[in-house]
């Protein structure tokens, strides 16, 4: 298992992917930043600034909606393999599919932490940064924010093990990222909008993340919209439990699905 997890690591470095994911978890930082220095207060429609505590949580909370960048590379790093037919070689390698198959989900999850915590480390500087230069205090304690960018950090290494789990099940590159990107731009936000059936989404990876990150504002301006109640949320503590619950799911489907298919 060693060899494997420094083979993925190898393969890894070589190819662009991991310089696609730094420049996402540094864009996704920046943006935070760059937010911060146009103030809530000036969005459309207006929030409170960054001197409360809701402006500051709602900017924290924007970090926080980005998880589908990792999802969408998790997916890439798998089901690339399937696309370019090296998933052949490393099978020869590792005939026992469930060695490299458990080995990529680990390093990529590992590799879905560093960009949660590359990102949540530049999203913080640059927030502080940002209320510096503004000469304006933040609405939260510094370690309440310190704990708020760790959870997300942990979410997103949940998020990119769940899109390494969807490549690993739909092998076709296009139709993984079709299926992932589509799911969370259009599929949650349509439950949110249909009286009754809404009341699952707590209980979706969105809804889940929400409740982790306390980031309500999605789910109130549709509401707001619709004129319906907003999405009742779980906890933080349940919504933590939740995400981690779809990812042991996904981890056991990624290993036990693909180990009686042709690889082809």
């Amino acid at each position: 298992m060693t060899a494997l997890l420094s083979a993925e690591w190898t393969r890894l470095a070589a190819t662009r992917l991991w310089l696609w994911g730094l420049l996402a978890a540094l864009g996704s930082g920046a943006l935070i930043g760059l937010l911060a220095l146009v103030g809530p207060e000036n969005f459309n429609p207006p929030l409170p600034g960054l001197a409360t505590e809701q402006g500051t949580r709602v900017l924290l909370g924007l970090l926080g909606f980005t998880v589908f960048a990792p999802a969408l590379l998790g997916t890439v790093a798998v089901a690339a393999e399937y696309r370019h037919r090296t998933i052949t070689t490393t099978t020869l390698f590792a005939p026992r599919r469930w060695t490299w198959l458990a080995a990529k989900l680990t390093v990529y999850t590992g590799a879905g932490l560093v960009y949660g915590v590359v990102a949540s480390a530049v999203a913080g500087g640059a927030l502080f940064g940002a209320a510096a230069l503004k000469g304006v205090t933040l609405g939260l304690p510094t370690w309440t924010i310190v704990a708020f960018l760790a959870r997300i950090a942990l979410t997103m290494a949940v998020y990119t093990l769940l899109g390494v789990a969807m490549g690993a099940l739909l092998r076709n590159q296009v139709t993984a990222l079709a299926v992932v990107g589509a799911y969370f731009y259009l599929v949650e936000t349509t439950l949110m909008l249909i009286p009754g059936v809404k009341l699952v989404y707590p209980y979706l990876p969105g809804g889940a993340t929400a409740a982790l990150t306390g980031f309500t504002y999605l789910a109130d301006a549709i509401a707001d919209q619709t004129g319906a109640s907003a999405s009742e949320l779980l906890s933080a503590p349940a919504g933590g439990a939740v995400l981690v619950g779809y990812a042991l799911v996904a981890a056991v489907m990624a290993v036990a699905a693909p180990l009686r298919r042709d690889i082809a």
